[in-house]
């Protein structure tokens, strides 16, 4: 009788990751950034921070090895998590193309024209901040109303003499929270739905952590508007306004790439496709109306006007604008833009994502989580605990989308055993995951904020008034045990509500 063919070894089973072997990358990766800060201050996400990254992934891939996960499984996870970033990377660039036709064509420089004459300095700060929030709250995009309107008053502000660090602390405060409160937009879809609850009694819940936070923003803001002084450089904006006038000729009808794309996302067009036909916009407005500015970009003489038109387009699109206006100070303003100012953010991500996908699927990230729950033992600690917990997924996942989905998961069920609505859930994952996402410089909505205004994620952090406050009110809520929902009984029993 013939001797049974041996069946296939079964795989080594994953040795459970101990909480040292998950935290080892977590440290050697905050120690590698803080000599990356020290060593090479605001530049250090040119290059620094990305080897740091790397570093750490390689660290946390030893420590996988060593637990029995295999390359290729290790190679699969940083794959999906790269996947994961993809759709904002694809934004990136096409958000350099959008800037780099919209400065060509006029619209930021229309925009830069008229905030100067309308925006007092008194008030600027506090303006930016209300008018960013109203444009996000009608469009749920943070991200469009920072490649709009934030390139714009990043330009006012540096024109005016005022501090584009709190400008720009200013536009993401008002945008993120204008982003929170509209129902159009994503994360504020993405939370309740991962906490299992609707969208409306979500958004209800977050106005008790929100308005108080965006309130004490305005406050700051205007505090801090009326301690500026940008009285000696009047003479300078007379003159500033002239060049802008003499060089670009603005009017209301070089608003109308503005005007598309704040169409397109009201219609909630994804936003890849709304920045891409926003940038066409501009290419064409830039063909209509600024030919001669076009032509002189390019500086070729042998080539016929038609060519050079389309060069010059073209040209705007993969490597921005280089404005020649005569002023230093506002060329330097207006010379931005192009897909290829988004590659040192797309590299900062990318290497942000490989080690947030290596500590995910070798299970050092669940290792921390795991731990960090133990010490939940009420209701004040749990939403603490998830307000940490979601944001140190930003930090080591580097996506807000992640650091959303990935506590509310876990923690769901914690909330229904401890008798919690889901909304409080849902509002804690906005209150630290989504506002907290563009202060963490290789995070996708830090590396993208700090790329298209033109501010490190370090500079503008300290005036990022509501994004730091929010999180803070949600915490001394969960302490005082204030405006916490309790779970409807009924829901259980019915079995709406499952763990």
């Amino acid at each position: 009788m013939s001797q049974a063919a041996p069946s296939n070894p079964s795989p080594p089973e994953h040795k459970q990751p101990s909480l040292l072997d998950a935290l080892i990358p977590v440290f050697s990766l905050i120690i590698m950034l803080a000599a990356a800060v020290y060593l090479f201050s605001s530049d250090s996400s040119s290059g620094a921070n990305q080897i740091a990254l790397v570093l750490a992934a390689c660290i946390a891939m030893i420590i996988g090895y060593k637990n029995g996960y295999s390359w290729n499984q290790m190679e699969r996870g940083i794959v999906k998590s790269i996947g994961v970033a993809t759709g904002a990377l694809l934004i990136l660039f096409s958000v350099g193309s959008l800037i780099g036709t919209w400065i060509l064509a006029g619209t930021v420089p229309t925009m830069i024209y008229y905030g100067m004459q309308i925006l007092n300095p008194d008030y600027f700060y506090a303006a930016c901040c209300l008018l960013c929030a109203v444009v996000a709250l009608s469009i749920g995009s943070s991200w469009t109303v920072a490649g709009t309107l934030g390139i714009a008053l990043v330009g006012i502000s540096s024109a005016m003499g005022l501090d584009v660090n709190i400008t720009a602390g200013a536009i993401i405060s008002g945008a993120y929270f204008g982003d929170k409160m509209s129902p159009m937009s994503d994360t504020t879809n993405l939370a309740p739905a991962v906490a299992g609850t609707d969208i409306f009694s979500h958004i209800r819940h977050m106005t008790w952590t929100t308005v108080p936070s965006i309130i004490i923003a305005l406050i700051g803001f205007i505090f801090l508007g009326l301690t500026a002084d940008a009285a000696p450089i009047e003479n300078q904006l007379v003159d500033t306004l002239a060049l802008l006038d003499k060089t670009y000729n603005p009017g209301i009808h070089l608003l109308i790439p503005l005007l598309v794309v704040l169409y397109l996302a009201n219609r909630r067009m994804p936003a890849f496709p709304t920045v891409i036909l926003g940038t066409l916009a501009g290419a064409v407005c830039a063909a209509l109306f600024q030919f001669d500015n076009v032509i002189d970009f390019v500086h070729d003489d042998t080539l016929l006007p038609m060519v050079a038109l389309v060069k010059g387009l073209w040209i705007a699109m993969f490597d921005g604008y280089v404005a020649n206006t005569g002023d230093e100070v506002l060329d330097n303003l207006l010379s931005r833009g192009g897909m290829s100012s988004m590659v040192t953010t797309v590299w900062l991500i990318l290497c942000a994502m490989a080690f947030g996908g290596v500590m995910e699927v070798t299970g050092l990230l669940n290792r921390i989580l795991e731990s960090i729950l133990t010490v939940v033992t009420g209701t004040t600690s749990l939403i603490i605990t998830t307000l940490g917990v979601c944001i140190g997924a930003n930090i080591i996942t580097a996506d807000q989308y992640i650091a959303i989905v990935l506590p509310g998961r876990m923690l769901k069920v914690e909330y229904t055993r401890r008798k919690l609505a889901a909304v409080n859930l849902s509002r804690t994952l906005e209150d630290s995951a989504t506002v907290t996402s563009p202060l963490v410089p290789w995070n996708t909505c830090g590396a993208f904020m700090a790329s298209t205004l033109g501010v490190a994620t370090i500079a503008y952090l300290p005036y990022a008034f509501f994004n730091l406050v929010c999180p803070l009110i949600s915490a001394s809520y969960a302490y005082f045990n204030f405006k916490i929902e309790p779970l409807d009984e009924t829901r259980i029993s019915t079995g709406e509500v499952v763990g």
